[in-house]
């Protein structure tokens, strides 16, 4: 089922060892990420079998994208629940070859086990940088810019969409929930230009914060400057607390955007919101006003 997604790739063997091989490239770094996602936790009970998969692959090739890395190979492991027969395994096969097959990505090898729990997948992915210019967490400056890329809140929004809680037209939100875009058009103008940066996973508030704990500095963040797509803004408009609304959308993750910081103005395809000052904390502002912020975004623990 899933040795056609090796691609006859050199040190995958088919995928019918016990290991693989990864060769050297020369004069570049190999970057390596996991994540996991688990039924009920990052994808709705009974979401389709092939759509799990792409958000699998996704989320991993964010990571990457926010090191600046060129995908190459990944290796998975999954925990089919006693509700996965061979029909719904076919169809998660099929969806993981579809966005390997569209992001460059051969899979070397993994495990597959069963559980009487839910759904659980892991995707260890791996990626090229050029040699030691991986963007790391812990890069930012006092005077840097913080931006973000993309539109912020979309996902948390699609999320409510899925539950029926918001309205969505034509599925739009749903999709950059259920689907993230993984900006990997972006990892060369990250590697060439950011002191610092993150995928925004965990919600823009809690990874801006990643970023402040890492490179041992403060991050003012400014609200009103974060980038919201047009059914964002919308939605803030309708709502009786501006500043909630706002915040929500901030913290609210599985944006998968990158948020970075840099010593002038950023690229295109990058928007400002922020700033790095001294300390060591994130101060949430609108219009010039700290914000008491309860919860930044999603908590692993």
């Amino acid at each position: 089922m899933f040795r056609p997604l090796s691609r006859g790739a050199p040190g995958a063997f088919d995928l019918l060892d016990d290991a693989a091989v990864v060769s050297h490239r020369v004069g570049f770094d190999l970057v390596v990420t996991k994540d996991a996602i688990v039924e009920g936790v990052h994808f709705p009970q009974g979401e389709a079998p092939d759509l799990v998969a792409r958000k699998l692959v996704r989320v991993n090739l964010s990571d990457l994208a926010a090191k600046g890395a060129e995908p190459f190979a990944c290796f998975l492991a999954v925990a089919w629940p006693k509700n996965y027969g061979p029909a719904e395994r076919r169809l998660f096969a099929q969806g993981l070859g579809v966005d390997l097959q569209a992001f460059g990505l051969v899979l070397m090898g993994g495990d597959t086990v069963s559980t009487p729990g839910p759904l659980t997948a892991s995707l260890t992915a791996m990626g090229w940088v050029a040699e030691g210019r991986m963007i790391r967490r812990s890069g930012a400056k006092i005077g840097d810019l913080v931006a973000v890329s993309g539109t912020i809140g979309d996902a948390a929004l699609g999320l409510a969409a899925v539950r029926g809680e918001v309205a969505d037209q034509r599925g739009w939100l749903a999709d950059r929930y259920r689907l993230p875009r993984p900006r990997l058009d972006l990892s060369k103008v990250l590697s060439m230009h950011a002191n610092a940066a993150a995928d925004v996973s965990d919600g823009l508030v809690a990874d801006a914060g990643h970023l402040a704990k890492a490179s041992g500095v403060g991050i003012q963040l400014n609200l009103e400057d974060v980038p919201l797509s047009h059914a964002a803004r919308t939605w803030v408009e309708a709502q009786p607390d501006r500043a909630a609304a706002l915040l929500g959308l901030a913290s609210g993750g599985d944006d998968y955007e990158v948020v970075a910081t840099f010593p002038g103005e950023p690229p295109a395809g990058f928007n400002v919101c922020g700033r790095v000052v001294a300390g060591d904390d994130v101060d949430v502002r609108l219009q010039g006003e700290s914000l008491k912020v309860a919860r930044r975004g999603w908590r692993h623990i």
